[in-house]
Order: structure tokens, then C-alpha cells, then sequence
């Protein structure tokens, strides 16, 4: 099997015979932890203040037992700095950890096949397991790839310090609507750079970060941010709304620092980044490469080498990532309207893709091994998608063992059942758990 980079990401070509990644692999496949166990601490648990409350899985044809409690807490703050890149649609971190502590031990694989910004990959490696994504975005990649081996401070400011970001350039003068003519000037410069440097082949891991950090940085609410404002940095709008947004609040885009920015962003995703933090995600990097491939077909993944999956999948008809993305895109020289994201409009298409996906997870995980599949509601809470996943899993061959609403804040169990946090205030998640059959 060969391999090549592919906007700094790694994409395997040819079958799946790479022996020398599948030993390194399937060295770490010991036998999943007990999921008996950890079913019978969730029925129990009291951790958080409150005991579990039972529910019954809303498809009488599935006896799928339904546990409502605040298992995690809802603070994103909790978790380590390396994880605040935004991104669409993404669960917190303690979601994956939950998980990943309950049920793996350290060196096992942990799997994302919806990696998005990568937030169960980076858990994984900050928990000394070993991460394993892949995403049909090589955007993701951009934002994974990088805090999986981050430069130091000093090293960014150095490599900041040597770029003329102020040489005159040919902008993408629509920019304009978000941009400052000198902060456009800046980020045309830099993105000139770094895509010389990875046509170049000599991208490393500096220039990596920087790309990764002044992505995150393209658009947002705050002067935190290149833009001027606009909706939260998650959501490119289009350059029509920016202007009507401009046009409302009276506002033209004010200069930027570029490289004070990317800095500053900089110091805050590394303040809880130790040597000790760095040899951890170090020692994960040979064996926690991040690949760019549709969930469904991933021939890479050796059988049997994963204990544990976390990923939440593209939610039905409500988020169009290549709409949101389309200014990182640009950015990192993707062509937006070329990735082949899923889209999926009906319940039955989406069930479908659900299934596919659950099929090679089941070839994937180890006997035993566990599937954490979050899902969320849609259509105002008239469709719960877990009431798709079920039957869709059981198609694959994989076996549903219980679904866990995550709620910090409930009084009876019913209300956990069709609720959205736009709508009642509260905050949820529904995670379906998935076995392998031994």
C-alpha cells in the first residue's frame, strides 16, 4: 500500500495489506473492557448528584434500556485547551472521555470515522490511547493533524517573525465585505505560504499549527478573530449576508494583527500543554494518523484492531458543512463543492448511510467492542434518531445495548425525550451504545 499527503493529511492508496501499520495496530487490540460492568455502574450512578432515572426506548419493537442522568459535566472548560477550535456540530470533550475511561485501557484504539475537529482523536492521545479518524473533509485533518504534535510557543513566534505578511499581493477583493484591506493583504500573504510550502513538500509541523490556528481564526464575533463581525466562527455566512450584516450594524471591517492573532490564540491552546502533555501526544503520532476517506469505506482500518468508537454522525438535514466551511475551505485550498459530505435529507437515506457506516465498524472493532454513536434530535424533536441507529445497527450485525441521555438539568424523565436545547434550555446528549458480538 502506498500513501501520499493530501493537504497535509494522510490518504492511503492500494488494499489494505500495510504491514507494517497493521502490526503497530493490531499490537494494541487487547480484549475490550467489560461493557456488563460498566452497564450496571450506569444504572446506579450517582456521581454528578442525582441518581439514573429509567426511560423506555421509543420503538416497542427494541427492548433497549434507556439511562437519563448527568453522567459528564456540560463545562467545556473542564477539558484541556488543545480542544477549543470551532467546529460545527461538535460534541464537548468529556463526552469521549467518559468513554474512553470507562472502557478502554491505555495503548488500545480508539476510532472516530466522522473525526470533524477532532475531538475524540485528541482526548484519545491526551489519555495515552491510540487515536485513529478519518473524515470525508481533509478540513478536518487541517484542524486534527497539528494538536496531535504542537509546536512550542517560542517556535510559533519564531516562524510568525520571519513572514512578510505585508508584500504587496493579488487579494480576492469580495473578501472585503469581512476583511480589512491590510488584514486581507496578511491573510493572502500568509495563505500564499503556507500552500507554496505544502505544494513544496516542505510543511512541517510549525507551519501546520499556524495554518491550523489562522483557520480557526478566519471569521468570528470578537476581535479575537482576523474578521469583522459576523456569526460565530463555526459558520462562514455567505458574502451577500455579510454584507446585510455590515449594512445593519453600520460596521466596515476594522485592521487586524494577523500574526498577533494567531499568537494570542496560540498561548491560550497551549496553557495546559506540558512536556509531560507533549511526550504523551508524541508517543501516540506514529500509530495516530488521521485519513481522508468516507466512513463507509476505510480499508486502512485493519479487522478487528479497534476497542472503542466515539462519533457522532453528520445529523440528519439540519447542517450543510460545505455552506459553513466554505471560507476555511478557500483558506486551505479546498475546493468546498468537490468534498463529498453527506447531505442526507429523508430518514430512509439516512438510515441507509447509517447502516453502511455500522457495517464496517463492525469489521473494524474487536469482539466486544464498543460503539459510543451520538446522536442528536431533529425536526424539532418529532424524529429521534437513535430510533433509526437501533434497527440500522442490528442490520450491520452490531447489537444495541442501551442508549444514554447525557442531562444536566432534568426533573422527570419525560422531558428528556423530544427536547432540544434551543427550545427548553437544557442540555443534552444521546449516545446509543453499540457491541460487537463476541
Amino acid at each position: 500500500m502506498t500513501h501520499k499527503w493530501y493537504h497535509g493529511v494522510r490518504v492511503l492508496q492500494g488494499k489494505p495489506s500495510a504491514v507494517r501499520y497493521a502490526a503497530a495496530m493490531s499490537a494494541h487490540t487487547a480484549r475490550a473492557l467489560d461493557l456488563e460492568a460498566f452497564l450496571e455502574r450506569i444504572a446506579h450512578f450517582d456521581a454528578c448528584g442525582q441518581r439514573t432515572q429509567r426511560a423506555r426506548f421509543p420503538d416497542a419493537r427494541f427492548d433497549v434500556p434507556v439511562y437519563v442522568n448527568a453522567f459528564w459535566t456540560a463545562r467545556q472548560r473542564a477539558a484541556n485547551a488543545l480542544h477549543e477550535i470551532a467546529y460545527r456540530a461538535c460534541f464537548k470533550p468529556l463526552l469521549p472521555r467518559f468513554f474512553i475511561e470507562h472502557l478502554t485501557q491505555p495503548g488500545q484504539v480508539v476510532y472516530d470515522p466522522f473525526a470533524g475537529r477532532g475531538t475524540t482523536l485528541i482526548e484519545a492521545a491526551l489519555l495515552g490511547r491510540r487515536p485513529l479518524g478519518c473524515d470525508v473533509n481533509p478540513l478536518s485533518g487541517v484542524l486534527i493533524v497539528p494538536r496531535l504534535r504542537p509546536p512550542t510557543l517560542a517556535q510559533v513566534a519564531e516562524r510568525l517573525e520571519a513572514l512578510d505578511l505585508d508584500a504587496p499581493v493579488a487579494v480576492w477583493e469580495d473578501l472585503l465585505v469581512f476583511y480589512h484591506p491590510h488584514t486581507l493583504r496578511q491573510i493572502t500573504n500568509l495563505r500564499n505560504y503556507l500552500l507554496q510550502r505544502e505544494a513544496a513538500g516542505a510543511l512541517d509541523d510549525v507551519d501546520a499549527w499556524i495554518r491550523m490556528v489562522a483557520t480557526n481564526r478566519l471569521t468570528g464575533h470578537s476581535p479575537g478573530f482576523f474578521s469583522v463581525y459576523t456569526l460565530p466562527p463555526n459558520q462562514a455566512v455567505s458574502l451577500e449576508a455579510q454584507r446585510r450584516i455590515n449594512a445593519r450594524l453600520r460596521q466596515t471591517p476594522p485592521p487586524r494583527d494577523v500574526k498577533a492573532i494567531i499568537l494570542r490564540k496560540t498561548r491560550s491552546l497551549l496553557r495546559h500543554v506540558d512536556e509531560e502533555t507533549r511526550a504523551r501526544l508524541r508517543a501516540c503520532v506514529p500509530t495516530a494518523p488521521f485519513f481522508v476517506a468516507s466512513a463507509d469505506h476505510t480499508p486502512f482500518v485493519p479487522d478487528e484492531s479497534v476497542a472503542l468508537v466515539v462519533t457522532s454522525p453528520p445529523f440528519l438535514d439540519v447542517v450543510d458543512y460545505q455552506a459553513d466551511n466554505w471560507l476555511r475551505c478557500w483558506f486551505n485550498g479546498i475546493d468546498a463543492r468537490a468534498v463529498p459530505t453527506w447531505q442526507l435529507r429523508s430518514p430512509a437515506a439516512w438510515q441507509a448511510a447509517m447502516e453502511a457506516a455500522l457495517r464496517e465498524l463492525r469489521r473494524v472493532l474487536v469482539p466486544g467492542g464498543v460503539v459510543a454513536f451520538e446522536v442528536g434530535e431533529v425536526r424539532r424533536g418529532e424524529l429521534l434518531l437513535e430510533t433509526l441507529v437501533v434497527p440500522a445497527a442490528r442490520a450491520a450485525g452490531l447489537e444495541a445495548r442501551a442508549v444514554l441521555i447525557n442531562a444536566q438539568r432534568f426533573t422527570k424523565t419525560a422531558h428528556c425525550w423530544g427536547v432540544t436545547n434551543a427550545v427548553r434550555g437544557t442540555n443534552t446528549n444521546r449516545v446509543v451504545l453499540l457491541t460487537k458480538p463476541q
